[in-house]
């Protein structure tokens, strides 16, 4: 019987809210990053770090006893019985799901974030869209306040105000804003600290100076939505810019004799490039390319509005109305798309089963790729432990996946149960 989704929210809520337990998983196929590995175990302690990963039953023996867990005791340690255990999936460009966005308040945080977490994304960086300047300052203070709360939540992408009007997407075109630098310090005073990602045309007039300000301050600059061209795109990610938001979409096309912004990502080993695979904002010809572009550097993320993992219907996008037919999201006004109903568990299913990716490169793509965008793949005061691979010393952010059909079956995010 299926769970009811108020249930479901609060029991994934306590979870994150609550304090880790010792995990000891055996008998896996172990999908990461570093590759794949048979007859796989895990094991992790109270903190929700692992401790210990190998293939030697002795060995786990031994690692179980270290965390407090008897290895004879069958209820205390999970048999995956050949199933795939990855990483927890990081979906770092989101803005909801189960009909809530991250900008309705807490509430609308917590419902949002259980409908990704139950399908295997265990940290997420939350997507605010553009809205006047005070409604994003407020909402950017819910996700600061959430952070403190609850480790799942990465921080904010601020998906505006700083667009190209002519490739503002679904944004408002009302509340678009040329970076100014009081603009910017104003945002980053409300965040206080907690906004990760900033979505920024370049080619507006105080676009450049608005990704130095924004890298010196921590934040990481993403170079989207824009009409620039190669050398302004250059030029943003040698000032600052770490990321490309969703490459293809809102954003000039590769032209022969008019470059634009993805070759200048692509070339640049510094930059991470989303990727939305869900053969609609991209199709599939597309998405193999694009993969191919820059291995090891495409992100899978979501863009996923709050009528994700729900019925079609109509739906809103921050105050605009949105209709959802067949799974995708358009504007009522214009029928521009209007985000994606995508889950990260359906990304990596297309890219194994639909378009035959190497798994482990499907899995680092919604794993470790994005996780190092923010340096989450190494020690750092957010996260604490790494995030995105299943090795000693990184979260215990777990995943049990079925191997036919790559459905998530059980979810562990830092030692917690969500699934």
């Amino acid at each position: 019987m299926t769970e009811p989704r108020e249930r479901t929210v609060a029991r994934v809520t306590a979870a994150l809210t609550g304090e880790p337990s010792a995990i000891a998983i055996h008998h896996a196929r172990k999908v990461d990053a570093r590759g794949v590995q048979e007859h796989y175990w895990v094991v992790s302690d109270a903190r929700g770090v692992i401790v210990a990963t190998g293939t030697d039953e002795e060995a786990f023996e031994s690692a179980c006893r270290s965390v407090g867990i008897d290895p004879a005791d069958d209820s205390a340690i999970i048999d995956a019985g050949g199933r795939v255990l990855t990483p927890g999936y990081v979906d770092i460009h989101a803005h909801g799901a189960w009909e809530k966005s991250f900008d309705d308040g807490p509430d609308g945080i917590d419902v949002a974030r259980a409908g990704h977490a139950v399908h295997g994304t265990t940290r997420q960086v939350l997507s605010l869209i553009t809205n006047p300047i005070d409604v994003i300052e407020r909402n950017v203070r819910n996700v600061r306040a959430k952070m403190d709360e609850r480790p799942d939540i990465l921080g904010a992408h601020l998906e505006g105000p700083f667009l190209a009007l002519a490739r503002k997407g679904a944004h408002d075109p009302e509340c678009l804003k040329d970076p100014v630098p009081e603009l910017v310090d104003e945002l980053l005073d409300a965040a206080d600290g907690c906004i990760r990602q900033i979505t920024i045309a370049p080619e507006l007039p105080h676009g450049i100076g608005a990704i130095k300000q924004f890298a010196a301050a921590g934040v990481v600059p993403a170079v989207g939505h824009c009409d620039a061209d190669y050398e302004t795109a250059k030029r943003g990610f040698d000032a600052g810019a770490g990321i490309m938001t969703h490459m293809f979409n809102a954003m000039n096309g590769l032209h022969h004799r008019e470059p634009g912004p993805i070759p200048a990502a692509v070339e640049d080993p510094r930059v991470t490039i989303e990727l939305i695979n869900d053969g609609f904002h991209v199709q599939n010809p597309m998405v193999k390319l694009g993969f191919g572009f820059a291995p090891h550097r495409i992100a899978f993320v979501t863009d996923a509005m709050a009528a994700t993992d729900c019925p079609d219907g109509a739906y809103k996008l921050g105050a605009l109305d949105v209709n959802v037919v067949d799974g995708h999201a358009r504007l009522v006004s214009n029928g521009a798309i209007a985000g994606s109903t995508l889950l990260l568990e359906v990304a990596v299913q297309r890219a194994v089963l639909e378009l035959g990716f190497d798994a482990a490169a499907a899995v680092e793509a919604a794993t470790l790729t994005p996780a190092r965008a923010f340096g989450f793949d190494r020690p750092n005061p957010v996260t604490g432990a790494p995030l995105g691979l299943i090795a000693p010393g990184y979260a215990a952010d777990l995943l049990l996946t079925d191997p036919a059909t790559w459905q998530v079956d059980e979810v562990w995010c830092a030692g917690r149960k969500l699934k």
